[in-house]
């Protein structure tokens, strides 16, 4: 017979300090990973406050963390970044100011990087087939609609 393996307060709350310290985490995170492993409620919300407290969770840390590294890594643009913030139940604030933290100058010079080196490797079909395929690349990637049709028409005329 196999048991699910059980763990004390303090052993849930050491494993849940190397899981933030690792790397950051959202609060739906720290919950999901505690409720995996079959901790009651009052527990799950003992160990959030001392994660909090000591600094180990912090939503408007994680917020900037997972906002600039999507954008420089992945190169999301801002709505997708928004999209994916929302789905982890981070605040509208936190997720304002992820967003400042990204320079507009920047902002501008990766979307315009990313949509030629796309535009040049898209092959076949007519323009009108290319610009389809520029601008489902880019919305999909969360680019903003203005820029995506704005660029598309440039680089397609």
């Amino acid at each position: 017979m196999h048991t699910k393996k059980t763990y004390t307060l303090q052993e849930a709350t050491r494993k849940l300090e190397h899981y933030c310290a690792y790397q950051e985490r959202c609060h739906k995170e720290v919950r999901t990973k505690l409720e995996s492993l079959h901790m009651i409620p009052e527990a799950i919300d003992v160990i959030v406050v001392h994660l909090l407290e000591h600094n180990f969770l912090n939503e408007e840390r994680f917020a900037k963390t997972f906002a600039s590294g999507k954008f420089r890594i992945k190169r999301w643009g801002r709505c997708r970044i928004t999209l994916e913030l929302k789905k982890k139940d981070i605040s509208k604030v936190n997720i304002n100011q992820a967003l400042a933290e990204i320079e507009n100058t920047e902002y501008i010079e990766v979307f315009n990087s990313l949509a030629e080196k796309k535009a040049n490797s898209i092959t076949g079909g007519d323009k009108y087939k290319k610009r389809k395929k520029l601008i489902d690349y880019l919305q999909y990637r969360g680019w903003e609609s203005h820029l995506v049709y704005e660029k598309a028409r440039e680089l397609f005329e």
